[in-house]
C-alpha cells in the first residue's frame, strides 16, 4: 500500500497498542522477549488494575487512530499532547517522557507517491517500563477486599462440604440399619431392581449406596422396596437437618419458637406401606399368554386407626384430615406418653397387638411419633372424587442416636399388613358406624356440589335474562323503550316500599 512502511514480522494485537504515528507513517516496536510478555500478559488479565490501564490505553489508541485518518484524508493535524497526560489519560504518567517521532510534512496530493517518501532506517526506542513489570506496580495493600471475601468463602466452603458428608454418612447408617429387616420381608430393595443387600455388603468396601438409596436433595434420602404378600409397594424416606446452612437452620428454630404453626426443624423417617386390598390383578401385571394363578384375598375394612405420641396429637389432628374423623382414648396397655385415635373400640382391641405394644414401650418418647392405618385423604377432599378410599400404612418416627430402639417398632409394622389381612373384617355395626362418618362428609360435599351448580344454573338465568332484555329493547323506539324503563322503574320502587313495610 502507497504511504506506508510495514515490519516485515507481523505485529501481535497485543503489541499494536504500543504503535506511534507520523502522519501517515506507522512505526512498530516489539518488545525485547516475546517469551516474557506471555505470561505477563494472562496475568495482568486476570487483575482489576491491569483491566483499568488496558482500557485507558485502548481510549488513548482510539484517539491516535482518529488522528491518523484525518491525516490521510487532509484533516488539520491533532494538538501536540502534553508532555504528562490529563484527565482519562493521568494513569500513564510513566510514558510521558517518551519521545514522539517527528511529523512528517503532508503531501498535498491525496495519494503519495511511494518513491517521495523516504525509507525508514530505525526505530525510535521504546523503554522497558513498569508497566510491564506487574509485581513492580502491585502490592499486597491491593487486595486489602480480596482479603476479607476469602475467609468467608472458604468456610462457607468447608461448612457446606461437612454438612454434606455428615448428612450422606447418616444416611449409609440409617439404610445399613434397616438393609437386613428388608432383605427378609421384600424381594426388591432400592433403585438397582436386584434383591437387597446383607448388612456385610453394605458395610463393605464394594457396595454401591446409590443403588439403595437416592439423594433427592443434600438433607432428603428416599428409597423404595416390592416383592411382598399384601403389600403392592414401600416408601422410605429420610429427612435429615439442613447442616450445610447454618443460617437456615437457625431462621427455621427462630420461626418454630416464636410461631406454633411451624414447628422447629427435626430428623425424622417416613415409612409409606401400600396394601394390594384385593387388587392384585390391577396393580401386578402378568406374563402374555400365561394363565394368572389365583390368590388370597387380601382386601379389608376401611377404618383410620392410629396409636400417636401425644406431644404429636394435636398437631395431626389439624394437619391430617383423616385423623380427624378418630376420637382419642387412653389404653391402659400403652405408655403413659402414648394414646390411641380410633373409630371404633373394637377395631383398637383386635390391632393392638401384644407385640405391637412392647415395640412402642421400646422406641420410647424421644423417637415414636405415629402409627397410622387409614383409607381416607391427608387432606380435606373437596370433591366427591377425593373420597375414594387409598388404603396405606404409615410410620412417623424421629433420628434415635441409636437403630437397635426402634427396629422392633420397624419390624412390627412391617407385619401390620397381614394382621389387617388376617382379622380387618368387622362387624357390620362397627363397619355401620364407619361408614356413617364418611356419608356424612360425602353429604356435605354433595351439598357444597349442589349449592355452586345451583349458583352457576342462577348466573346462567340471570345471563340469559340480561340478553333477551337488551334485544327486546333494541328493538323499540325511543318512546317505547323510555315507558318500559318507566315501568321497570316503578315496579322497582313499589317493591323496595313492600320490603319497608314488611319489616317495620
Amino acid at each position: 500500500m502507497a504511504g506506508f512502511v510495514f515490519r516485515e514480522n507481523r505485529v501481535p494485537h497485543y503489541q499494536r497498542m504500543f504503535q506511534k504515528h507520523d502522519g501517515n507513517r506507522v512505526f512498530m516496536k516489539a518488545p525485547r522477549s516475546k517469551l516474557i510478555l506471555y505470561p505477563y500478559f494472562f496475568l495482568m488479565a486476570g487483575t482489576l488494575t491491569s483491566s483499568m490501564y488496558m482500557m485507558g490505553r485502548l481510549v488513548l489508541l482510539n484517539s491516535r487512530i482518529m488522528d491518523f485518518i484525518q491525516n490521510i484524508l487532509g484533516g488539520k493535524p491533532s494538538p501536540s499532547p502534553s508532555p504528562v497526560p490529563a484527565g482519562d489519560d493521568a494513569g500513564f504518567a510513566d510514558f510521558a517522557g517518551i519521545p514522539d517521532p517527528s511529523p512528517a510534512i503532508a503531501s498535498p496530493s491525496p495519494i503519495t507517491p511511494i518513491a517521495s517518501i523516504p525509507a525508514q532506517t530505525s526505530l525510535p526506542a521504546l523503554p522497558y517500563t513498569k508497566w510491564y513489570r506487574v509485581w513492580e506496580r502491585t502490592t499486597p495493600a491491593d487486595f486489602k477486599a480480596e482479603a476479607m471475601i476469602l475467609p468467608f468463602l472458604i468456610a462457607i466452603i468447608l461448612v457446606h462440604l461437612w454438612g454434606t458428608k455428615t448428612n450422606k454418612r447418616k444416611a449409609k447408617t440409617w439404610i445399613a440399619a434397616h438393609a437386613p429387616i428388608l432383605e427378609q420381608e421384600y424381594a426388591t430393595v432400592g433403585f438397582g431392581g436386584r434383591k437387597a443387600p446383607s448388612l456385610d455388603s453394605v458395610k463393605g468396601e464394594g457396595s454401591v449406596p446409590e443403588e439403595l438409596m437416592k439423594e433427592n436433595a443434600p438433607n432428603e434420602f428416599v428409597t423404595y422396596a416390592s416383592g411382598r404378600q399384601n403389600v403392592a409397594f414401600l416408601d422410605m424416606k429420610l429427612s435429615l437437618i439442613k447442616r450445610y446452612n447454618p443460617l437456615v437452620v437457625l431462621g427455621e428454630y427462630i420461626v418454630g419458637f416464636l410461631f406454633e404453626s411451624s414447628p422447629a426443624p427435626e430428623e425424622r423417617i417416613d415409612y409409606t406401606a401400600y396394601t394390594f386390598d384385593g387388587r392384585e390383578g390391577l396393580i401386578v401385571p402378568g406374563k402374555k399368554g400365561e394363565e394368572r394363578k389365583s390368590t388370597h384375598n387380601s382386601a379389608y375394612d376401611g377404618f383410620v386407626w392410629a396409636v400417636v405420641n401425644k406431644d404429636n396429637m394435636r398437631r395431626l389432628r389439624d394437619d391430617r384430615y383423616d385423623v380427624s374423623l378418630t376420637t382419642t382414648k387412653d389404653h391402659p396397655k400403652l405408655p403413659a406418653w402414648a394414646t390411641v385415635m380410633s373409630e371404633a373400640n373394637e377395631i383398637t382391641e383386635t390391632l393392638l397387638t401384644p407385640d405391637l405394644i412392647q415395640a412402642v414401650h421400646d422406641a420410647g418418647d424421644d423417637a415414636f411419633e405415629a402409627l397410622i392405618i387409614t383409607d381416607q385423604p391427608v387432606d380435606r377432599p373437596n370433591k366427591i372424587d377425593e373420597t375414594i378410599p387409598k388404603k396405606r400404612i404409615t410410620l412417623a418416627l424421629r433420628i434415635p442416636s441409636d437403630y437397635t430402639k426402634i427396629l422392633p417398632i420397624f419390624q412390627s409394622y412391617l407385619r401390620v399388613p397381614d394382621v389387617l389381612v388376617s382379622h380387618g373384617r368387622f362387624r357390620p355395626e362397627v363397619m355401620r358406624k364407619v361408614r356413617a362418618t364418611r356419608d356424612e362428609e360425602i353429604r356435605k360435599l354433595k351439598k357444597v356440589d349442589e349449592d355452586e351448580k345451583a349458583e352457576e344454573r342462577k348466573l346462567a338465568q340471570d345471563k340469559k335474562k340480561r340478553e333477551d332484555r337488551e334485544a327486546m329493547l333494541k328493538s323499540l323506539s325511543a318512546i317505547e323503550q323510555k315507558k318500559y324503563l318507566d315501568k321497570e322503574r316503578d315496579k322497582e320502587q313499589k317493591r323496595q316500599q313492600k320490603r319497608r313495610t314488611m319489616r317495620a
